[in-house]
């Protein structure tokens, strides 16, 4: 993606975050030439931190809104309706650093058994999707840079989704992963 499109999405995360403020932030500028890239239907998750903290982070794992539109919606959602934390304060709104992410399709992982799935599994790049009946949970590739091993990264996820840190050495977990290209 060239940067002058990444640019205005990180422009219209941010008007749109702004709008809900009601503070006064310039019309982003649309791109020449962009408009198919624009339209595209594709996952995005939008993260929100102040002084390198999370702050929120929501976002749509499936191509169900077209970019600009999936950039909007989430850039919203993570400042207002990340039930982890208290809805964005104006006063907060310059120290806000947005990232997005676009996310590729999902993949199942097709893997024999635990040792096979991390054996798989690439850190850095694989955004991973777990899910076991009702409980699913993903974590996009950033997060290996916290949690850097591979059975630390699955258990913590396996939390997240609200089984037992040990639910992906047990066979019956679906899998999926996908690749994002982010930016802020």
């Amino acid at each position: 993606m060239k940067k002058e499109l990444k640019n205005y999405l990180l422009s219209v995360a941010r008007k749109a975050i702004a709008d809900e403020l009601e503070i006064s932030f310039g019309e982003p500028v649309e791109p020449d030439g962009h408009d198919a890239e624009l339209t595209e239907k594709t996952g995005v998750f939008v993260t929100l931190e102040i002084n390198g903290r999370l702050r929120g982070c929501i976002g749509n794992i499936l191509p169900v809104y077209p970019l600009f539109e999936a950039v909007r919606k989430n850039a919203v959602n993570a400042a207002f309706e990340d039930p982890r934390f208290m809805p964005l304060e104006p006063e907060e709104f310059d120290d806000v650093e947005i990232e997005i992410s676009v996310l590729s399709v999902p993949k199942k992982l097709s893997y024999k058994n635990s040792g096979d799935l991390l054996k798989k599994l690439r850190p850095g790049i694989d955004g991973v999707i777990l899910k076991k009946g009702y409980y699913e949970a993903t974590y996009l590739p950033q997060v290996w840079g916290d949690l850097h091993d591979k059975e630390e990264f699955l258990s913590s996820l396996c939390v997240k989704a609200g089984m037992d840190s040990g639910e992906w050495k047990k066979g019956g977990v679906t899998v999926s992963i996908y690749e994002v290209e982010a930016f802020r």
